[in-house]
């Protein structure tokens, strides 16, 4: 039986080896890492193809493809988000990437991204905090203490210098659950009983709920001036977090305002509302936090560029170790034009490879 060419054999990171990979670099450094992925690729945003991410909606979730290219790679993920799976002992978000040549086609990495995608949405927040939180922002509220709560704080702790955070979830075993996973850290952990007392104090607040509804979070009065409000967790049509007033006295901040305006808290305004570009800021040609007392609210979604990145990333940090597997992925006869000759030679040889 003849072997793969190596053409045919593709990179492959799996769940067990992204871990290793996580552990060998250290959560917090992979999250600052991953950051300067990200605002290099923000600062060189015209080159990239740029679409809202193609969604099939259901009743109980979202399947999206979210793709995108520079004009030397092509990546795309394949990103769930199911609500109700948590019932039946489900991830709500799954995810994996791609990232290819855009030069010949050939994909030259295939990742999990359940666990990148947690890491990828955590160091964007920070990042965009770097820009628009006040310099001085030490204490964050975590409202919503679900699978992406322990990498939101760790994140702004890696990046953004957060020293304390204040848990709080309509579960109390949620809570109780991030701030066991955060107790052996740098943070300071306040578990608390109701939104009102978990912002108490908080210059940053980070919401990060689930539930598939227009829902309200945090009400207008909650809001004092000078907070960064980082809100996460609405990212379909229909499901927000925010009170309607909380938008008309903040700046906003958006990742890609097409896709935005249909996905995140801002599709509750006119349609004209005006927002800024988080990469106008990020390259300068725009301005964030002005002063003390302005609300900024990064209303964030996630975009194909960040996952991008994460890809990018991913493939640099792979290279010359053994965290990933040679996937044997693609047919790659002798004679690029005997596809049906391959397959035929192959019978009786247990495989339907070309040789080496």
């Amino acid at each position: 039986m003849t072997q793969p060419s190596h053409k045919a054999l593709v990179p492959f990171v799996s769940v067990a080896n992204m871990m290793r990979l996580i552990h060998h670099i250290g959560i917090e450094t992979m999250m600052r890492d991953l950051a300067a992925y990200i605002e290099e690729d923000f600062r060189r945003w015209d080159r990239f193809d740029k679409t809202p991410r193609v969604a099939s909606h259901s009743d109980v979730g979202v399947i999206e493809l979210m793709p995108t290219s520079d004009g030397e790679a092509y990546g795309f993920k394949y990103v769930n988000g199911h609500p109700g799976n948590t019932r039946e002992g489900l991830q709500t978000v799954t995810a994996f990437g791609l990232l290819a040549d855009v030069h010949t086609g050939y994909p030259v990495l295939l990742t999990e991204m359940t666990i990148l995608t947690a890491i990828r949405t955590a160091a964007m927040s920070a990042l965009a905090a770097r820009y628009l939180a006040p310099g001085d922002a030490r204490v964050m509220a975590m409202i919503g203490n679900g699978a992406q709560s322990e990498f939101q704080c760790l994140a702004f702790h890696a990046l953004c210098g957060v020293g304390t955070v204040r848990l709080y979830d309509t579960d109390p075993a949620a809570t109780a659950k991030t701030a066991r996973n955060l107790a052996e850290t740098a943070l300071s952990v306040v578990p608390c009983t109701s939104p009102e007392q978990a912002i108490e104090g908080a210059q940053i607040i980070t919401t990060c709920t689930a539930d598939k509804q227009y829902a309200t979070i945090l009400t207008d009065n909650m809001i004092g001036a000078g907070v960064h409000i980082n809100a996460i967790g609405g990212d379909c049509p229909g499901k927000t977090e925010l009170a309607p007033a909380i938008l008309h006295r903040a700046d906003i901040f958006v990742e890609y305002p097409e896709q935005t305006r249909i996905e995140g808290e801002i599709q509750q305004l006119p349609p004209d509302h005006p927002v800024t570009e988080l990469w106008q800021v990020i390259a300068g040609q725009a301005q964030g936090r002005r002063d003390a007392r302005q609300i900024t609210l990064f209303d964030s979604v996630g975009f194909a560029i960040e996952d991008f990145s994460a890809l990018r990333y991913i493939r640099d940090r792979i290279a010359g170790t053994d965290m990933f597997e040679p996937l044997d992925m693609l047919a790659d006869p002798d004679d690029p034009r005997d596809l049906f000759g391959m397959v035929r030679r192959a019978a009786g040889q247990g495989a339907p490879r070309a040789s080496v």
